[in-house]
C-alpha cells in the first residue's frame, strides 16, 4: 500500500508518518508538505533514509503539482493534516485558513476523483462543533451534533468537512473524517498550549492563562491518535465521521499547575491576559462510536502522557531551541 500523507512534517503528521513505517514494512509512505512556520524538517529526520519514504515539499492549493504527484506515485490512502490550525493566527488573518483548509482540501479531492484511490481520509477537530456549557458534564458532542464554529479556524475546518462528505454523496468519492479533542506529545510546535508551558516555565518566563482560565479541554496523547486514524482506514464506513477522544478533561488553569508541579516550578509564574476572543468554554467528544464499531480506545493515561512529553522537551532541548531561534526555518531551505 501506497500512502499520501499531507502536512507530515507537522506534529500529528511526523507521528503518523513515522507509525506507518514501522507497523507495515511493505507499505510506502510519501509526505507532501509546503513546509510553513510550523513545520520542522527534522522531525521526519529519523525516516529521510529510508527507501520507503519519499518527500515532496508542496503546497496542497498548488492543483498542478499535487496532480504530479498523483501520476508518479498511485496513493491507495491519502490522509490529509495539512492545516493551518492556531485559533489567535486565524484571527489574525483568516484568508489563510481558509485557503489552505478549505480550497486546498478541494484540491486533494479533485486529485482523488482523477486518479482514483481506496479512501481519502480527512483530520478535523472538535473544535467545529463549537463550546459546551461548563455546568453540564454529562453533555458531550456526539457525531450527529450540529456544527457551530466559533473562531476562523474552527469554521474553515467545518466548511472542509463539508465539502469532504459532499464529494461523497456527488462524486461518491470513499471518505471518512476523524474529529479530535487537543492532541499533545513530543514535536508539537512551542506555540501550544502544552509545550508553550513547558518552555516558558523551564525559562522561568511569565505563563500566559486566558481569563480566568477555567476553560475545559479535552486531550489525547497523539500515538492514540494515530492508531485510530489507521483503524479508521481499514476498517471504516466510508462517508461516515468518527470523533476520537481521550477522556481526559481538564481545566486549562489546573493542567498549567500540573506541569509548573512536575517541573518543580513556582506557581507565581502564572499570569492571566485577556482572553481570546469568541473563546469556547468547554469541548467534549462522545467517543462511543469509534468504540463500539472498531474497537479503538485511548491506551495511554493522560499523566503518563504528560511525563513523557514534559521528559522529551527537557531530552530534545536542540530540537525547540532551533525553533526559538529560526535557525529551523534556514535549515528547511535544503528541501525548498
Amino acid at each position: 500500500m501506497t500512502y499520501l500523507v499531507t502536512g507530515g512534517a507537522g506534529f500529528i503528521g511526523c507521528h503518523f508518518v513515522t507509525y506507518l513505517l514501522e507497523k507495515y514494512p511493505l507499505c510506502r509512505v510519501i509526505c507532501v508538505d509546503s513546509l510553513t512556520y510550523a513545520a520542522n524538517p527534522s522531525t521526519l529526520k529519523k525516516v529521510l533514509g529510508n527507501p520507503r519514504f519519499r518527500f515532496y515539499h508542496t503546497d496542497i492549493c498548488d492543483r498542478a503539482g499535487i496532480y504530479e504527484i498523483f501520476e508518479k506515485e498511485h496513493p491507495d490512502y491519502v490522509v490529509n493534516f495539512a492545516a493551518e490550525s492556531h485559533v489567535d493566527r486565524s484571527i489574525e488573518d483568516p484568508a489563510l485558513f481558509l485557503r489552505t483548509n478549505v480550497l486546498g482540501t478541494g484540491v486533494l479531492l479533485d486529485a482523488c476523483r482523477k486518479y482514483g484511490n481506496k479512501r481519502f481520509h480527512q483530520v478535523s477537530t472538535d473544535e467545529v462543533y463549537g463550546a459546551l456549557p461548563l455546568d453540564e458534564n454529562d453533555h458531550l458532542f456526539s457525531e450527529d451534533s450540529p456544527l457551530h464554529a466559533s473562531s476562523p479556524y474552527s469554521a474553515s475546518k467545518a466548511s472542509a468537512d463539508l465539502l469532504v462528505l459532499a464529494y461523497h454523496r456527488t462524486y461518491r468519492l470513499p471518505v471518512t473524517i476523524s474529529r479530535s479533542s487537543n492532541n499533545f506529545g513530543p514535536y508539537q510546535f512551542p506555540e501550544k498550549l502544552i509545550p508553550l508551558m513547558i518552555l516558558r516555565a523551564l525559562g522561568d518566563n511569565p505563563l500566559p492563562v486566558y481569563g480566568d482560565g477555567r476553560q475545559v479541554r479535552d486531550w489525547i496523547f497523539v500515538t492514540d491518535h494515530c492508531k485510530a486514524i489507521d483503524l479508521i482506514l481499514t476498517s471504516g464506513r466510508d462517508g461516515e465521521v468518527y470523533n476520537v477522544g481521550g477522556q481526559n478533561e481538564r481545566v486549562n488553569l489546573d493542567l498549567v499547575r500540573q506541569i509548573l508541579g512536575e517541573l518543580g516550578k513556582p506557581e507565581g509564574l502564572i499570569t492571566h491576559v485577556a482572553d481570546r476572543p469568541g473563546h469556547d468554554a468547554r469541548y467534549a467528544l462522545d467517543t462511543s462510536k469509534i468504540r463500539d464499531e472498531l474497537g479503538w480506545h485511548p491506551e495511554t493515561a493522560f499523566d503518563d502522557g504528560l511525563k513523557e512529553t514534559i521528559h522529551w522537551y527537557l531530552d530534545h532541548r536542540d530540537w525547540w531551541e532551533e525553533i526559538e531561534s529560526g535557525a529551523y526555518l534556514r535549515a528547511a531551505e535544503q528541501y525548498r
